[in-house]
């Protein structure tokens, strides 16, 4: 067998003195460097001779002491290397690697989100905080309703009627000067006290409004990729109705007491028929029109009682609120009736008695059907993820709300 041959079969330890190969003399994380053991097969021969006490020509001790010196060399690189070199680092804390998960009351270290303080909850009802860029194409928001964050916070959310009775401790709240609030308000003029405190306090304004800097609609329609066949509830009864706040006094009921007059008029309720909330919609899915009576009358303001307790359940909503042409900003001009359109109740009466006995005309209506649908706006999650996706979409810029009382009324 050849030198050569020999040698190649042998482990890289075969090429250095036994002390060096023993593993417990090698430092934590040194590996044998390749060179090493090319230098080992040049001067193994001579060295082993010295220690054997034979003579050895001055050509053989000059080799060795040569690629001695630069076997040393390797070596201090080697261990130079291993001094200089920072082992990783884990981070072993569970709750840094699980900070993604949920709603916490700090941001995920090493990434930055915009915080919002949403200042109460909303009537006091508590609901869960969601992730954003489930909804929409840009990053989550840490959403939190720690007050101690309210130094630090981007954007502070404040609920209208949860704070109109206390505009003068607001007011003398600090706050930092990129810091912007928000006024946000999913109820009618007619029932939001205290307007004229807001005026040169909040930054943005978020209602249902259109001309609001984030709107949040009670609903919209959405657009179908392709045109759907009409699917309409079968019809055993005339109209519905579902109310909870009845004030007698209230143009609303006025118009109901004398449309019933002429129609007969199904009424669910606090203090008429009951009617769980889970089976709202396949009641009113039952009924040819549903009337969709706002409890005031102003710009915009078009709620659940059209989006979900009509549209939703399949039904003809008759509307009663702001003029047509503020209702066709949203829907349809043949999606609706709307009480304007007639002279007096007894016309409209009349008008759907005749309706409900044409098919084909009633059917009119839900043409609109095959290229949109309703969508009603779920709940506060969803209307503060809106304030997430603004505040990252558009250009910040200060500025005050100086009449926000004049405009929203």
């Amino acid at each position: 067998m050849s030198f050569r041959s020999s040698r190649c079969a042998l482990s890289p330890c075969a090429y250095l003195p036994a002390k060096l190969c023993t593993q417990s003399h090698l430092p934590a994380g040194v590996s044998v460097h390749p060179s090493l053991v090319v230098l080992s097969v040049v001067f193994a021969d001579p060295f082993m001779e010295l220690v054997e006490g034979k003579k050895i020509s001055c050509k053989k001790l000059l080799t060795f002491l040569l690629f001695s010196f630069i076997f040393s060399s390797c070596l201090f690189v080697s261990l130079r290397q291993f001094r200089n070199s920072e082992p990783e680092h884990y981070d072993s804390n569970p709750s840094a690697q699980t900070a993604h998960a949920g709603n916490t009351s700090t941001p995920p270290k090493g990434e930055h989100r915009l915080t919002i303080l949403l200042w109460k909850w909303p009537f006091g009802h508590h609901f869960n905080f969601i992730n954003c860029s489930e909804l929409f194409s840009t990053s989550d928001c840490h959403f939190t309703v720690n007050r101690s964050w309210s130094h630090k916070a981007d954007a502070v959310i404040m609920h209208h009627r949860d704070v109109c009775r206390d505009t003068e401790g607001l007011a003398q709240l600090p706050r930092l000067p990129s810091q912007r609030w928000i006024w946000f308000n999913l109820e009618s003029p007619s029932h939001s006290p205290n307007l004229g405190a807001m005026d040169n306090l909040f930054n943005l304004t978020m209602s249902y409004r259109r001309d609001s800097d984030i709107f949040t609609p009670y609903g919209e329609l959405q657009l179908l990729g392709q045109p759907q066949p009409l699917s309409i509830p079968p019809k055993t009864k005339l109209v519905a109705w579902v109310v909870s706040n009845w004030r007698a006094g209230s143009y609303r009921v006025k118009y109901y007491q004398e449309l019933k007059k002429h129609i007969a008029v199904d009424v669910y309720g606090r203090h008429h028929l009951p009617l769980p909330l889970d089976k709202l919609l396949p009641t009113v899915s039952q009924y040819n029109f549903y009337l969709a009576f706002e409890n005031s009358r102003h710009e915009d303001y078009i709620t659940e009682k059209l989006w979900r307790n009509a549209l939703s359940s399949g039904t003809v909503p008759v509307v009663l609120g702001p003029p047509r042409e503020n209702y066709e900003r949203f829907l349809p001009p043949d999606s609706f009736i709307h009480v304007d359109d007639f002279a007096s109740a007894g016309d409209l009466a009349r008008y759907l008695w005749e309706l409900s006995e044409d098919a084909e005309r009633y059917q009119r209506y839900f043409q609109w059907r095959k290229w949109l649908k309703p969508v009603v706006g779920a709940g506060w999650a969803l209307h503060v993820c809106r304030a997430c996706r603004f505040l990252q979409t558009t250009e910040a810029r200060y500025r005050v709300v100086p009449d926000l009382s004049e405009w929203f009324v």
